[in-house]
């Protein structure tokens, strides 16, 4: 399995390899068609990310010692937003997302071709991300 460092700088590359942000928006969509489907009993409250504009679900299993993120939204472009992160940080462990750095974001670009409330749900997910694996850490301890 990738480090997260490694899957971060390949997202990177592949934006990079589109010349404007409607095909940085195409990608995204495509990505997420391809994420994990999450299992309807958790499309609920428990499991919607608070802070986003359109709903954006969550779900979290420790399969061994690595995170495994499930998850789906009602918005096509929330939808790739979230798999984008899923893909940097499931399966891995949970010490390695906590610690994760989220500079990549930056470097493709992507919060400063959000609308206001799209970035705020930008972070409301990476913090719930993170939360799951800060669960799931003290639970290893």
């Amino acid at each position: 399995m990738a480090q997260i460092k490694e899957i971060q700088e390949e997202i990177v590359d592949e934006f990079a390899m589109f010349d404007d942000w409607m095909q940085r928006y195409e990608y995204m969509i495509d990505l997420g068609k391809s994420l994990p489907v999450i299992k309807e009993e958790y499309k609920d409250d428990d499991h919607i990310i608070k802070g986003c504009q359109s709903k954006v679900w969550v779900h979290a299993d420790l399969d061994q010692d690595k995170v495994i993120f499930t998850a789906d939204s009602d918005a096509i472009i929330t939808k790739g937003i979230i798999a984008i992160l899923i893909r940097a940080w499931s399966g891995q462990k949970p010490a390695d997302i906590i610690e994760a750095d989220t500079g990549f974001i930056d470097e493709i670009g992507l919060k400063e071709h959000l609308s206001p409330t799209r970035a705020n749900g930008l972070v409301s997910m990476i913090k719930q991300l993170k939360m799951y694996a800060l669960a799931y850490q003290s639970q290893l301890n």
